[in-house]
């Protein structure tokens, strides 16, 4: 039985755009991508919708009054089907930092969900994580590099495992960029104030490992964990790690992660970083925890007691920003507004960071093909509907 889903509006990815496009998807695949002049079924009336490719978050929390910290199985359920439903069709589930016994909870619990395919794997944003950028990350939980714990988080995740954030100057750093990355687990550099050689010299180390044969991914770039978040302000005498970073990524060594919601970054910064370094180079996040897609108050972030007050979440005790309340779709959306064109907003929401998890044959562009994963929008980039292998998520919207 046939299930053709037929979409006809302009079409906007990475690598194509295409002002009166098609886009024809049967059994959860693309079965065609073009101008709708060449399209040899029935394509419908034109219409202005904007269809991009699913969303891929390399750097999400939680959602919808869920936390992926949470241990909880439905919880995290929830939070990833509401995630699909608002454009973000693939993505990585972040972990705070954590018990070493609660982090092998959760991480368990996110090997259930990789599994069942709600999400693309699972992202250690600590424990080893600089004491002094710790951000909303509880102090007293952070620990040095340790292999061991390390080897127990592994079994426990198994190879839903994608990315781990560390402190390049912390002792053992290096080690555990070796034990990482030759399985494919990326070592993203973030939380940290190493200087520019030493968290050059990590960037430059974990390209290296990952390149190993015994990675069977294809994720061969390193990450930078949030770019100027957690780390200290680029400074004309004391440049820091976020030198390191742009130049890692304006080589196409890394790839740096842009929380670009209007709260973590200056438009102005998130434009000038796009013009630096390219969007092939940059992956747009979230950085989402459990309050997006509700209403101001009172949240959990792992151990941590959270506020959001006006959609900008801050931890209770110190009042650093504690994650995002925005969708990837809203990212792109102020992205755009920052004066990036769509096509490199979109290109770092897909394309980008599908590549970094080796996705790219599953996620990231509409070719014929690829799984139906399309996310249709208005010219103002509201959402219409979103497609997630060839089913409908969001029902999309009828148009006038």
């Amino acid at each position: 039985m046939s299930n053709e889903v037929v979409l006809r509006g302009r079409i906007v990815t990475g690598s194509m755009d295409i002002a009166d496009g098609v886009i024809a998807a049967d059994a959860g695949r693309v079965t065609y991508s073009g101008p709708a002049s060449e399209y040899r079924g029935k394509a419908g009336p034109a219409t202005d919708n904007i269809l991009l490719p699913g969303l891929v978050d390399l750097h999400c929390h939680g959602a919808n009054g869920s936390d992926f910290s949470d241990g909880s199985a439905d919880g995290a359920r929830s939070a990833a089907r509401y995630l699909h439903s608002r454009g973000t069709t693939t993505l990585l589930a972040s972990l705070v930092t954590g018990s070493p016994a609660n982090l092998v909870r959760n991480l368990s619990v996110l090997r259930t969900l990789a599994a069942e395919g709600l999400i693309a794997g699972s992202h250690l944003e600590g424990p080893f994580l600089a004491a002094g950028q710790c951000g909303a990350h509880d102090p007293s939980l952070l620990l040095e590099p340790d292999p061991a714990l390390v080897t127990e988080l592994l079994e426990a995740a198994g190879p839903s495992l994608a990315s781990m954030t560390l402190a390049a100057e912390l002792p053992g750093a290096s080690g555990l960029v070796d034990l990482l990355a030759p399985r494919g687990i990326i070592p993203s550099l973030g939380h940290t104030a190493a200087h520019p050689a030493a968290a050059a010299g990590f960037l430059e180390h974990a390209a290296a490992a990952l390149s190993a044969p015994s990675n069977p991914t294809g994720r061969f770039r390193p990450t930078v964990t949030h770019l100027f978040n957690a780390m200290p302000a680029l400074h004309h005498r004391s440049p820091g790690p976020v030198s390191a970073s742009l130049s890692a990524a304006r080589a196409g060594n890394a790839v740096v992660e842009l929380i670009a919601d209007g709260v973590h970054l200056a438009p102005e910064t998130v434009k000038l970083v796009f013009d630096l370094v390219g969007a092939e180079n940059i992956a747009l996040v979230t950085d989402s925890m459990a309050a997006t897609g509700l209403q101001d108050g009172a949240y959990q972030l792992g151990s941590l007691a959270v506020t959001v007050d006006h959609s900008v979440a801050r931890v209770d005790s110190t009042g650093a920003i504690a994650g995002g309340t925005a969708t990837l779709l809203d990212v792109v959306r102020t992205t755009v507004a920052a004066g990036v064109p769509l096509q490199d907003a979109v290109l770092s929401a897909t394309a980008v960071p599908a590549a970094v998890l080796g996705l790219s044959s599953q996620a990231g562009d509409l070719h014929a093909g690829l799984p139906a994963d399309v996310v249709v929008v208005s010219p103002g980039l509201t959402l219409a509907g979103v497609l997630r292998r060839g089913e409908w998520v969001a029902a999309l919207a009828p148009t006038a």
